[in-house]
């Protein structure tokens, strides 16, 4: 057809090409590639002399621009609108994305019950029926006259319908799965996902409305469609956990109203979501006791503290080269540690197994976690036991050495809350400032070396 062309373009980063390619250049993607029809624009280059004063959208200066105000709404679950900055904005769209199983329906439907008291809700979906979404409302006990339900996958059709009925809140579960007739390419495609997004993202802009765009995650663990998805909306959220693990951590990686630190934790039980509050208490209580390898640390997400438990297993290696095993903390992060403390303090773990795990399914990112990941690699590789009141947390360089970190006196509290009477830290991080009851212990240290001293000798770990 006239003024149409064909293009390939990769479902899993959006690069286009004239001719089918077995491998992606760009994200090295095999089979990726998928048929697309675009319409050639006829018009020919140069300026609409008409176009701004149709619009009415002209310069203005910086100086006199009026300050915005957003209002926000809070969706009934305080770890969610912790994440959010504070609750939902008004004309933000947030795109949530996380494994298939991982509970972005649940979530949704259960913030549903709460923003249905005070605003208008349409859920839109494309992959359940009417009858699958009654039954899960009704086994997590929502209900409201003030919630819509809506199964549909046509653009225009659910436009059609939230002009009519004119929802302060949409929820497209999920993105994937809109297409439009104006399009031939297939549903998932990187044209009707783009399309789909910018459809009711404008529509929010426009009517006030705030929109939850649901996605999905490809192989690699991003987010399946075009890139530019996620330059598109206000906030970026992704679902995180193990399907064997009842834990959920929601985090930002993008938020235009807030901070990208804060995490909110979750429990997956029958009801639905349950909110953990203090994450810190929930997995330091089944830590095992007079156990090896085991060390207490302390890390910031956002403004608040998290206290988790590392745990490491270093045992004799059958092959020449031991194995690096690194859960809930970077791989590279834990070999150069390794390396420091081989190089600084004689240790031979390369003819070892190093496993690491940090407890609960939480992500330490922070390099404060430094310190209790080197003890718990000591405690496993010497059998030396760390006394369970004992938390540590602290930078170290590569020469051994120790190094101040940020928020010391909300980690030191933390700490004394949660019954530690020892606490290692930075000696930089020690000032006249810092404040701590009777009977708790700040024990500052400048390198790995002295950390030695606060570790008990070779114990009998006696089975139970």
């Amino acid at each position: 057809m006239k003024g149409q062309k064909i293009i390939f373009v990769c479902r899993e980063c959006g690069h286009t090409s004239p001719k089918w390619l077995g491998k992606c250049p760009d994200c090295q993607s095999w089979n990726s590639f998928d048929e697309e029809v675009v319409v050639e624009k006829t018009q020919k280059a140069g300026i609409n002399r008409g176009r701004v004063t149709e619009t009415g959208n002209r310069a203005e200066k910086f100086s006199e621009l009026q300050l915005p105000t957003y209002m926000r709404t809070k969706t009934g679950m305080g770890e969610l609108d912790r994440v959010l900055g504070g609750g939902l904005v008004d004309s933000s769209a947030v795109l949530l994305s996380g494994e298939p199983g991982i509970g972005k329906s649940t979530l949704l439907l259960q913030i549903c019950s709460e923003l249905g008291k005070s605003r208008k809700v349409l859920y839109v979906s494309g992959e359940e029926s009417k009858g699958q979404l009654k039954l899960r409302a009704e086994r997590l006990g929502i209900n409201g006259d003030s919630l819509y339900l809506l199964t549909e996958t046509d653009t225009d059709a659910i436009l059609e319908e939230c002009e009519r009925i004119s929802p302060n809140v949409i929820i497209i579960d999920s993105v994937q799965t809109l297409s439009s007739m104006k399009f031939t390419s297939a549903p998932g495609s990187i044209t009707q996902v783009r399309e789909g997004a910018m459809t009711f993202i404008n529509y929010c802009k426009s009517a006030g409305a705030a929109v939850f765009l649901v996605g999905h995650v490809n192989k690699e663990g991003g987010i399946s469609g075009p890139k530019i998805l996620e330059h598109m909306v206000d906030a970026v959220l992704y679902f995180e956990g193990e399907r064997t693990n009842s834990y959920r951590i929601i985090r930002a990686i993008k938020n235009r109203f807030g901070s990208t630190n804060e995490i909110g934790v979750f429990e997956m039980g029958d009801k639905g979501l349950i909110e953990i509050p203090n994450p810190s208490e929930v997995v330091m209580a089944e830590r095992p006791k007079n156990t090896s390898g085991s060390c207490a640390g302390c890390v910031m997400q956002g403004t608040r503290p998290i206290i988790s438990e590392i745990q490491s297993l270093v045992a004799k290696s059958v092959y020449a080269n031991g194995k690096r095993t690194a859960d809930g903390f970077d791989y590279n992060r834990m070999c150069l540690l390794i390396a420091v403390l081989e190089k600084r303090m004689g240790l031979k773990f390369y003819e070892n197994d190093v496993y690491l795990n940090v407890a609960g399914g939480i992500r330490l990112d922070e390099p404060s976690a430094d310190l209790s990941i080197a003890m718990a690699l000591i405690s496993g590789i010497t059998d030396k036991v760390i006394p369970d009141d004992l938390i540590a947390f602290g930078e170290i360089g590569l020469s051994g050495e120790v190094r101040a970190v940020s928020h010391i006196d909300y980690r030191v509290k933390e700490a004394v809350r949660l019954g530690f009477t020892k606490i290692i830290l930075p000696k930089k991080n020690i000032t006249k400032s810092l404040k701590v009851p009777t009977g708790v212990e700040l024990c500052g240290v400048s390198n790995i070396y002295q950390v030695l001293v606060h570790m008990k000798p070779k114990e009998t770990i006696k089975e139970d």
